[in-house]
């Protein structure tokens, strides 16, 4: 598609005409028919794309808010005429009524483009667990896509949609939104209501939305959170008080965060903590233990068999229809006497206060979404394990009956990492303010070669712009570096090479994205701004050259360093 999908985009350019819903919702149909293996399971016919497209040509797009907004739903969730599988082909059927979530946002103007891939009966967090196959990770290939929602997520990373439902009872809303650079709603338990989803845990259950930004997450939240007289379970989102301007966050103390051996994941959560202090929260250390344990309940605890109520009498009925690895999870060789499930109560009780104890002090949690992420093949290799690993920061969070919000949190040795905030039941909105306080403190790494390295004449625009030092580094040897002498201050600049080059030493530095966008302004052509490469791989925004500075500069890349041809500069000065 040549449109931009998010909400407020594609409604612009309905408005405006630029673009109407029948050439966007045809030309997406088109391209779901296309897409990889893994994301659907089921899409509608251009026979009722018609049926949509009729109701939203006798509207328009002031009338709806959102109208001609296609989206994707995880195939655990009811869409009227077409089949609910729950990723399980022998246990399809087909709804004659839409789940509460869908029918509400169809109303609204949006239009359901298909039904889309998911861990079997919701019961996984790797996106693997499948008869249709993995659904793939557009971003990190040969990785896991996160689940128990991998299509729903891998649809709106592919550009299939502008935004899709899934479900989330132990991370699957979370962990898929982390894996693919998405926006994860897990409201409070009940807000969005679970009429016609097939349930996991239905004590427990949500549904869950991914969107592409936070503004789509808002829109999505105020069109769904509506309470629904025919799910017992469905609950009022009231208006709570906003996220006061001095706030505080905690944080799992060291001895509880864990990652798995993934220093990379680990120092992206340092720089994620970083950067919520520089939107302005305090950090506060908290015990993180009684999260742990709650979240150790849900697998082994009785709640397991909350997962049998719901479809375990048909696995009995049909064992060759379901995986084995969700056969022998849902269906376990041991029944625990009924005692122990008060007794596992009254543990999740005692968790709870203890939680509750945690929270006390502060305005919301930030954890890592998840602690690490894995290769298909390492999943398929040792299954269980690793994917419990995924649940560490996810698991306990209905079970304490919290509100989360994943975000994307930058990249980790290039692969994507999320954070989770973490609130009190129905702080939904008040954590949606603080990821956009936490979006605002972005900072942009860029990369110095010249006179703005430390100690040299333009270092004072870093310090006057509040950068901040990430370390020194030296580039790919792809360059090749000239002196300017065109202006107050000789500068050196870099020219890309093909295959013969030298490497030089930077600095680098982050700036906010005002600063950076002041600093950007001030440099003077024939230099500019581009991805600069260093020697260890990365891409960082540094100094380049135009063309023209090969036949205006001198070529000085012997030195190797601006500041050895400053010193040489010097030494000649005084005759040595």
């Amino acid at each position: 598609m040549n449109c931009e999908l998010s909400i407020a985009a594609l409604l612009r350019s309905y408005r405006n005409g630029t673009e109407t819903p029948r050439r966007v919702l045809t030309g997406l149909l088109r391209a779901c028919a296309d897409a990889p293996a893994g994301i659907w399971i089921s899409r509608i016919s251009e026979e009722q794309l018609e049926g949509f497209l009729a109701r939203l040509e006798k509207s328009s797009p002031e009338a709806l808010p959102l109208y001609g907004i296609p989206f994707a739903v995880k195939d655990n969730i009811d869409v009227a005429g077409l089949p609910t599988t729950a990723a399980c082909p022998d246990y399809l059927y087909r709804p004659e009524r839409s789940a509460r979530v869908v029918e509400l946002l169809i109303e609204a103007g949006a239009v359901p483009l298909g039904k889309t891939n998911m861990d079997q009966f919701a019961t996984g967090l790797v996106g693997v667990r499948s008869p249709y196959g993995a659904a793939p990770n557009r971003l990190a290939p040969g990785y896991v896509s996160g689940g128990s929602s991998s299509g729903s997520a891998a649809a709106l990373a592919y550009g299939l949609c502008s935004f899709s439902l899934g479900t989330d009872t132990a991370g699957s809303g979370r962990v898929p939104a982390a894996f693919n650079e998405l926006v994860g709603v897990k409201p409070s338990r009940g807000v969005l209501s679970c009429r016609g989803v097939v349930p996991a845990c239905r004590s427990l259950d949500c549904v869950s939305l991914f969107a592409r930004n936070l503004e789509d997450a808002d829109i999505l939240l105020k069109t769904t959170a509506q309470f629904d007289p025919e799910d017992a379970y469905s609950r009022v989102l009231p208006e709570r008080a906003p996220l006061p301007l001095r706030w505080k966050f905690g944080v799992p103390r060291d001895e509880d965060l864990e990652f798995f051996g993934c220093t990379a994941y680990q120092e992206a959560f340092q720089r994620a903590v970083t950067r919520m202090e520089d939107a302005g929260g305090e950090k506060v250390t908290i015990d993180f233990s009684p999260f742990l344990a709650a979240a150790r309940l849900l697998y082994e605890g009785p709640w397991v068999f909350e997962r049998y109520a719901a479809v375990g009498e048909f696995i009995e009925r049909h064992p060759e229809s379901v995986l084995p690895v969700i056969r022998s999870i849902i269906t376990p060789s041991k029944t625990p006497h009924p005692a122990e499930v008060f007794r596992a109560m009254y543990r999740l009780q005692e968790c709870r206060a203890a939680a509750e104890a945690q929270f006390a002090g502060v305005d919301l949690l930030l954890t890592p979404t998840a602690g690490t992420i894995y290769r298909i093949d390492e999943v398929e290799a040792d299954p269980i394990r690793l994917n419990s690993n995924l649940g560490y920061y996810t698991n306990y969070m209905n079970l304490l009956d919290f509100s989360a919000l994943a975000i994307p949190a930058g990249r980790a040795a290039g692969l994507p990492f999320g954070v989770t905030l973490v609130g009190r039941a129905f702080d939904d909105r008040l954590l949606l303010e603080a990821a956009r306080r936490f979006r605002g403190a972005e900072r942009y790494p860029i990369a110095v070669c010249g006179a703005h390295l430390a100690g040299m004449a333009l270092h004072s625009e870093l310090e006057a712009l509040g950068a901040r030092f990430l370390g020194s580094a030296e580039t790919a040897p792809r360059y090749r570096m000239f002196l300017l002498e065109n202006g107050l201050l000789p500068k050196p600049a870099l020219l890309r090479t093909g295959r013969e080059g030298s490497s030089f030493y930077v600095e680098l530095y982050d700036l906010t994205a005002e600063a950076f966008a002041r600093f950007v302004a001030s440099i003077p052509p024939p230099l500019g701004l581009g991805a600069l490469e260093l020697k260890d791989g990365r891409r960082v925004s540094g100094f380049i050259g135009e063309a023209a500075v090969a036949e205006c500069g001198c070529d000085i890349s012997g030195f190797a360093d601006w500041r050895a041809w400053v010193a040489a500069q010097a030494k000649n000065a005084r005759g040595i």
